[in-house]
């Protein structure tokens, strides 16, 4: 260490306005109560050098552990300037902002426009202060008072951080503790990957203290009213170099060391210098579905005794991605092992995203169904019946020959939306459709609606329309997917366990409910934080719900099963509304799928389920098995097929 005498007299004229500290500059609140004026005489250890600025440490840190002891100064001349490094003791003065690059984010304080009136000394030594030993362990449930002790609240959006600017309780609420130490230097010991890094390579992770909700790939998964405020994020390294953007759920890293930052809507940490993988888990992939179909395998009819239903959101699906087609393809066959009957979501129109009229979907289908036929042949599945069914009702039909090597051959059925009334990617059309295996099922008394045709419920129950649109003219489904009713019957032969009959008609419904656009960061301004799209999906919900209501109300035995992508969690009010109007049962509850297992996505620092499977309360009881397959969750982004991951389930529907 070393002394540095010869600023002595600058220091001393530098005094003619009152010295503040560092903690003083933070206060115990999330905006400085120094706001917008310009301070003197701040006195702080540097402990890194970013490309915009540097980071301050208190020299004699405080005890208030509310109010943290490090402050960003930035400018881009001081962050160039080689005279000052780590460790150096320095004096300076300047303006203090609270910086935010949207209005949706939360402030950061720092001072702007530094300028350095003072080194005091030289090579200090600067310790990290490490999370969860130095500091407190972070929150693991609540992000912030203004929450109101729900983070997914309907209404959201009722009060901003930066209006109400509450007194930090950082050993309460996740929020309060990031913002506790936004501009400290802090290690992270054994950290974990929670998600996959985005494009640039930023990585949620979790260090060695307490975290709820973690399933067996060591991710977090979200549940009621905790959506993991524990987790922060790994930013950009300070020294120029990129994290790596392949690390997967579940890797384990190196030991962090970097500054607590805000921007881009969450706290992170700046890490000195890249993030390293030291392991990863295996197997890297999970194992193909347990659940295979007795059914299909019976021979000489279908079998009730063991029908399995699939569900798959295959991202913006269309034919002329060939890598896309057989990826897809290649987890129907190998991982989903050719369900019975498949709903699958996001399917688009013949050529994608170009916006020309076209919404029919046969060719987009039609190659989805031979790439499966190819890869089950290769793989030795069998299939009984070599029809297919177009969207149009059409019978066009591939050849076959009745053989363990001739494939599974799936038939298809969906109505083709108005042109760009559906949302998603513009020009794809997208919609929901159902991939069945012909040798099992068929629809029940077949007749297919069109996009304007109202399906209804008739004694019975039977369906006016099957396949038909739900309540397609309802506002529900502005820039939306309709949901899709069909009902079905096992194919004659061994409809029950004696032999006779085709065992119980099966009511589904394929949902793609309205998506999260528009919603706000978990760490942002509006608390509760804003739920995009909330108010179209519980109208949604409750369109969805009346319809299925009225098939109970004609037969409160009666098969019925939901599935697809509701673009919402099991504990929202538009999924809880729609399981109480509709009188369904949370397959995942039924089959006692573990509450940290159930995950078909990841999404920030969550692993989080937005695709469900709904079943009734007869069905429940029917259920053999429900898995899901973590085939996209578990992989690097590069390697996923989608940004879902499908599930599978399986039923005695004697």
């Amino acid at each position: 260490m070393k002394t540095i005498g010869s600023f002595a007299a600058i220091l001393v004229a530098a005094t003619s306005a009152a010295a503040q500290s560092i903690a003083q500059i933070n206060g115990d609140r999330f905006l400085s109560p120094f706001n917008g004026q310009t301070v003197a005489n701040v006195t702080g250890v540097v402990t890194a050098k970013g490309p915009d600025g540097i980071w301050l440490r208190s020299v004699k840190p405080g005890r208030d552990k509310r109010v943290s002891d490090g402050l960003y100064l930035y400018g881009s001349a001081l962050a160039s300037n080689a005279s000052i490094s780590v460790g150096d003791v320095i004096v300076v003065g300047g303006k203090v902002s609270e910086y935010r690059s949207s209005k949706d984010y939360l402030y950061m304080t720092e001072l702007g426009s530094p300028r350095v009136t003072a080194v005091l000394e030289r090579g200090r030594a600067v310790k990290p202060r490490v999370i969860g030993r130095d500091t407190p362990s972070p929150p693991t449930r609540q992000y912030t008072a203004l929450d109101n002790g729900d983070v997914f609240g309907v209404p959201n959006n009722q009060s901003l951080v930066s209006a109400a600017n509450p007194r930090l309780e950082p050993e309460k609420y996740g929020l309060d503790f990031w913002e506790s130490l936004v501009g400290e230097l802090v290690t992270i010991e054994s950290p974990r990957a929670i998600a996959k890094p985005n494009q640039y390579g930023d990585t949620w992770v979790v260090g060695d203290w307490a975290a709820t909700g973690a399933n067996a790939r060591t991710g977090l998964t979200m549940s009621d009213r905790d959506a993991n405020p524990e987790a922060i994020i790994i930013g950009t390294p300070l020294d120029g170099s990129d994290n790596p953007t392949d690390t997967r759920l579940g890797d384990r890293l190196s030991t962090i060391t970097g500054v607590v930052y805000q921007a881009f809507g969450f706290y992170r940490v700046l890490p000195l210098t890249r993030v390293t993988v030291t392991s990863s888990l295996s197997p890297a992939v999970p194992p193909p579905t347990a659940l295979t179909s007795s059914a299909a395998a019976s021979g000489g009819g279908a079998s009730c005794g063991g029908v399995t239903v699939g569900s798959y959101n295959v991202e913006n699906f269309y034919a002329g991605d060939a890598a896309h087609v057989q990826a897809v393809a290649r987890h129907i066959v190998q991982y989903m092992r050719t369900p019975d009957l498949v709903a699958v979501q996001e399917i688009q129109d013949n050529d994608g995203e170009t916006d020309d009229g076209v919404v029919d979907a046969d060719a987009t289908l039609d190659a989805l169904v031979g790439a499966i036929l190819s890869l089950s042949s290769a793989n030795g599945t069998s299939n009984s019946t070599g029809s297919r069914s177009s969207g149009g009702g059409g019978g066009a039909r591939y050849p076959y020959t009745n053989s363990s090597t001739a494939g599974v051959l799936y038939n298809y059925t969906y109505i083709s939306p108005p042109n760009d009334v559906s949302g998603g990617a513009p020009g794809g059309n997208i919609r929901v459709a159902y991939l069945y295996r012909a040798d099992v099922l068929r629809l029940r008394n077949a007749n297919k609606g069109s996009a304007e045709l109202a399906n209804e419920v008739l004694p019975g129950p039977e369906l006016k329309y099957n396949p038909g649109y739900v309540d397609p003219a309802n506002a529900a489904w502005e820039d939306s997917r309709r949901p899709l009713a069909a009902v079905w019957e096992l194919v004659s032969g061994n409809g029950t366990r004696n032999g006779n009959g085709t065992g119980k008609p099966l009511f589904t419904i394929n949902v793609h409910w309205t998506s999260k656009g528009g919603s706000s960061s978990l760490h942002g301004d509006a608390r509760p934080p804003v739920n995009g799209g909330v108010e179209g999906r519980l109208a949604q919900a409750e369109v969805t719900a009346s319809f299925i209501a009225d098939i109970l109300a004609e037969d409160p035995s009666a098969y019925v099963l939901t599935a697809g992508d509701y673009n919402e969690f099991a504990f929202a009010r538009p999924v809880e509304d729609f399981a109480s109007r509709s009188g369904l049962v949370d397959l995942d509850a039924a089959a006692g799928i573990p509450s940290a297992e159930r995950y078909t996505y990841l999404f920030d620092m969550n692993s989080q389920e937005l695709d469900h499977v709904f079943v009734s309360p007869g069905l429940a009881a029917a259920t053999l098995g429900f898995e899901h397959l973590h085939v996209n969750t578990w992989v690097s982004y590069d390697d996923a097929t989608s940004d879902h991951d499908p599930s599978v389930g399986k039923f005695d529907l004697c």
